[in-house]
């Protein structure tokens, strides 16, 4: 019962923090979305036409999609968890009678509860720049929830590591985005030269980019089976990982 109750005041306080401040959350990414819908989309996507069967614009929006989600379920634990240390709010935790795993799952659901809406905002801003049919609802409702939460668990082990609010950006800004564009957002890896197919194959967002554009318009460059088991793989690791760590209080008890 105490782990319930724990549980559901986490996940209700991470939920209300970005919900307070809803013009720096779920404003902006609706505002990028648009231009890079507006630009990439209309303006250079009339240009290149078609790929592998789909129009540009219905082409990119998955990655765009996707791409929201990574970086703002990552962005919410990251700086939240964070916050909660530089504040010495964590102590409260250590001390109360709630099991590591309660507090991991408080807040991760926070980072995927804000990735998902930002994901349903950025999804219903696609609408008005093309017409996306959903192929496979299952693989996009999975892919959507697995990125959500992999990405959460990343943005809670860079904030157990961090010891300035400089340490929390280092990842998103040389790690996360990088990865992201060379992703296949805006391509497919079959336009790329043969050397740097392979080197893109070793980017694990390509899989979860590609699985997630199979779901919506049924097009990949990827096995749909290893996107999954590569996303999975990565969970259970960065989830044991986590565990780990706040079972030693590693950058918590120092």
């Amino acid at each position: 019962m105490n782990n319930f109750i724990a549980f559901r005041t986490i996940l209700s306080k991470e939920i209300h923090r970005f919900l307070r401040i809803w013009p720096q959350t779920l404003l902006p990414p609706a505002i990028t979305t648009s231009l890079y819908f507006l630009i990439f989309g209309k303006l250079i996507g009339d240009r290149i036409g078609s790929i592998n069967g789909a129009s540009y614009m219905d082409y990119i929006v998955p990655g765009v999609i996707l791409m929201s989600v990574i970086s703002h379920s990552y962005a919410n634990v990251v700086s939240s968890f964070y916050s909660t240390k530089f504040q010495r709010h964590i102590e409260e935790l250590l001390v109360a009678p709630v099991s590591n795993w309660v507090i991991l799952l408080g807040y991760v659901g926070g980072g995927v509860a804000r990735g998902l809406m930002v994901g349903c905002v950025v999804t219903g801003i696609s609408q008005l720049f093309a017409e996306i049919t959903v192929v496979n609802w299952g693989v996009t409702i999975a892919v959507y929830f697995l990125t959500a939460t992999l990405f959460a668990l990343a943005g809670f082990i860079n904030a157990v590591f961090a010891d300035s609010f400089d340490d929390i950006s280092i990842i998103p800004n040389f790690v996360l985005t990088p990865l992201s564009y060379l992703g296949g957002v805006f391509y497919s890896v079959s336009m790329l030269p043969a050397i740097w197919q392979t080197i893109s194959l070793a980017n694990p967002i390509l899989y979860m980019i590609n699985a997630f554009r199979y779901g919506l318009i049924g097009v990949s460059d990827v096995d749909i089976q290893m996107s999954f088991l590569i996303t999975g793989g990565f969970i259970a690791f960065l989830t044991l990982l986590s565990l780990l760590l706040l079972h030693k209080g590693v950058g918590i008890k120092n």
